[in-house]
């Protein structure tokens, strides 16, 4: 028995030393970041600007791969499931990352199969319409809805997203009915919304504002405490008559569980010099986006929020639960 253990205690040592120096190597080639949209939407554009700025702290390019489908959790099942080296992370939202697991609850992975990085940002909800959508306000917004149950159509970057969240507090707060459209992600839903396919997007001031900027869709309200310095002109909740319509997201950085704590610890610190950055920052302040406070760079404030969320999500979900 005492060989045995002597053994045991020689082996975990050995597999000890490798895990350390695994991590003291790490990055030795290019990492893979998984994206789970189509390019040009919200957690697209906040992910390429923090790789970015990644890569130069850790040496080794991070590679964008978008895979669409599934509100995120086609993309997150194949996160879930890579080895957990370090070399394939994800950036998730309180849709794929919390709300899915009410959506979908028959997904291959859990909470639990994930390893919080970072969050690297917060962002901002707004309802957007067409740009000659016969509603010129708020509140003539919800009264043409209600007189029309059904009629209006919103187009989202599917159900589970962040964006599809978003849809749903606005319509939950305003008591209207409405159609949501989901799409493979938020940039074509965007564009028919452009093209007038679709009645307006619910969408992340990140990929929304600058279409709203130049008039190519109409800003109907932001889900926000306060105006967006780049959107100066378009109300929040509150001031359009809306209060208890909230929509203030995050996006954070995850890793498949059995990434060596090491590793999670060198991928927190590069993406806390990423948000810090005066590129980054400039950069977000364009997008209406928002990097974390200086009390929110911590692993473990990512795990927080999801695990907050996924309770919040539940509540707010309930009648989507047998959707796929």
């Amino acid at each position: 028995m005492n060989s045995f253990i002597g053994k045991l205690a020689v082996a975990l040592a050995a597999l000890s030393l490798a895990t350390a120096a695994h991590a003291q190597d790490y990055p030795k080639r290019p990492i893979s970041m998984i994206v789970p949209f189509a390019a040009g939407g919200t957690s697209d554009v906040i992910a390429r600007v923090v790789a970015e700025e990644m890569s130069k702290s850790l040496g080794q390019p991070i590679v964008i791969e978008n895979v669409a489908g599934a509100g995120g959790s086609t993309a997150l099942t194949r996160a879930a499931r890579a080895e957990g080296d370090g070399y394939t992370i994800a950036i998730g939202n309180a849709g794929t990352s919390a709300a899915t697991y009410t959506i979908y609850p028959k997904l291959p992975f859990t909470p639990e199969s994930f390893l919080p990085i970072a969050v690297v940002a917060k962002t901002f909800g707004i309802v957007a319409l067409r740009k000659d959508f016969p509603a010129k306000n708020l509140q003539e917004f919800i009264a043409y809805a209600k007189k029309n149950p059904g009629k209006v159509n919103f187009g989202h970057a599917g159900v589970g997203s962040s964006n599809f969240l978003i849809c749903k507090s606005f319509v939950q707060a305003a008591g209207i009915e409405v159609q949501l459209v989901g799409y493979r992600g938020a940039a074509p839903a965007l564009t028919d919304a452009i093209g007038g396919q679709i009645d307006g997007v619910c969408d992340s001031a990140a990929s929304v504002s600058q279409a709203i900027d130049d008039k190519l869709v109409r800003g109907l309200v932001v889900g926000s405490t306060v105006r967006l310095a780049t959107l100066p002109d378009l109300p929040t909740s509150a001031e359009a008559g809306l209060p208890d319509f909230e929509a203030q997201g995050w996006n954070g950085l995850f890793a498949p569980k059995g990434t060596p704590p090491a590793v999670i610890a060198k991928l927190n610190a590069a993406a806390k010099t990423a948000v810090e950055s005066e590129a980054v920052k400039k950069r977000f302040h364009d997008l209406s986006t928002v990097a974390p406070d200086s009390n929110e760079h911590g692993s473990e404030v990512l795990g927080q929020l999801v695990t907050r969320d996924v309770d919040k999500y539940r509540k707010l979900l309930a009648d989507q639960k047998d959707q796929k």
